[in-house]
């Protein structure tokens, strides 16, 4: 399986820059059997059937890009510099990661600013990211970042506009509870209130886990035998509750859907921990560095909703994993040859193999 198997031509104009509004307004490729068909994700309450179990990842992207400034003396006097920051994940006893631009500029022990409220100790810098102390933690933390920060837009929309105030609604789930990612898990986008009710009152279920997306997912794969990819690794929870209800729905004979690959690669690792098994999840606390590409076994999952994703991509492996190469291809024709919106805020698929 060589990388160049994954790639594909993408006219620029085809990559979302905003989402569709209302949310659910959003087109959707519909991809069932041997048949595509175009739809929107408002269809959805006409295409899930009652006992279908929907996986919804409940993580909460926080503001995590700051404008800071360090002050240094010199010969001249006081010299003050501009560093923006993107926190990465946070570290055991409160500190987190993060990467710095300019890095070269930054020196451990230096504080940065990012407003009245909030601050940073440089307390190391190794492998070319930076390990950071904040003079605030808990809600007062949450509070301030809130205040500082701007939304983390994956490198594709940054490289076209900034971020802005409308980012902080658009960019997150309508059902984003647990903070800690810094990326959006993006097909969740597309869900409004109101969808989510009327699928309830169709008799669709849902089961909430986490998933806290890294800034790695946006990496690129750099090896042309994809195999030998090394994954990142990020943290997520299938609390025994959600475990159970994903359980029952398997033995009921229904179909367990996973709404993006985050929630996929979740419940597939939590099917493969100790004492998971086909068609059996096991509760999960851990970090999970799964690698899914044709040839894998889907022990949870009956279908996926998902966004188009980029080419030579991970994410665009695991589809190809779960429909097949070739059928990917004629998926992703489609979409491109009928102006489907491309990436984060772009438009859905429903993929049922």
């Amino acid at each position: 399986m060589k990388l160049d198997d994954f790639d594909f031509e993408l006219p620029e104009g085809l990559i979302a820059t905003r989402p569709a509004r209302p949310r659910d307004a959003a087109r959707l490729l519909l991809a069932e059997g041997d048949a595509i068909h175009d739809r929107h994700v408002r269809d959805l309450i006409d295409i899930f059937r009652p006992g279908d179990r929907l996986v919804l990842n409940n993580t909460k992207v926080i503001p995590a890009r700051l404008a800071g400034t360090r002050t240094r003396q010199s010969a001249q006097g006081e010299v003050v510099a501009k560093v923006e920051v993107t926190l990465l994940e946070p570290a055991p006893g409160g500190e987190w990661s993060a990467l710095a631009k300019p890095l070269r500029k930054v020196k451990e022990g230096e504080e940065i600013v990012f407003s009245d409220a909030l601050s940073a100790r440089v307390e190391a810098i190794e492998n070319g990211q930076l390990r950071l102390s904040f003079n605030l933690s808990g809600e007062d933390f949450d509070a301030a970042l809130a205040e500082a920060g701007a939304m983390p837009l994956p490198p594709y929309i940054a490289a076209l506009r900034a971020p802005d105030d409308e980012d902080k609604r658009d960019y997150q789930t309508v059902f984003a509870r647990h903070s800690g990612a810094v990326a959006a898990p993006t097909a969740s986008l597309h869900f409004t209130r109101e969808l989510l009710e009327a699928l309830a009152a169709k008799g669709v279920e849902f089961t909430e886990v986490t998933l806290h997306v890294g800034a790695g997912t946006f990496l690129p794969v750099k090896v042309e035998d994809v195999t030998t990819h090394k994954m990142h690794a990020e943290w997520g929870e299938v609390s025994e509750q959600a475990a159970a209800e994903i359980n029952a729905t398997k033995q009921a004979g229904g179909r367990v859907i996973p709404v993006g690959t985050t929630a996929l690669r979740l419940i597939e690792s939590a099917a493969r921990a100790e004492g998971g098994a086909k068609g059996h999840i096991v509760p999960f606390r851990d970090a999970t560095d799964i690698f899914i590409y044709p040839g894998f076994e889907f022990r949870i999952t009956d279908a996926l909703m998902t966004n188009f994703h980029l080419p030579k991509s991970t994410l665009l492996m695991l589809v190809s994993a779960l429909m097949g190469q070739d059928r990917i291809r004629e998926i992703y024709d489609h979409a491109v040859k009928t102006g489907y919106r491309f990436f984060s805020y772009g438009d859905a698929s429903l993929l049922i193999p």
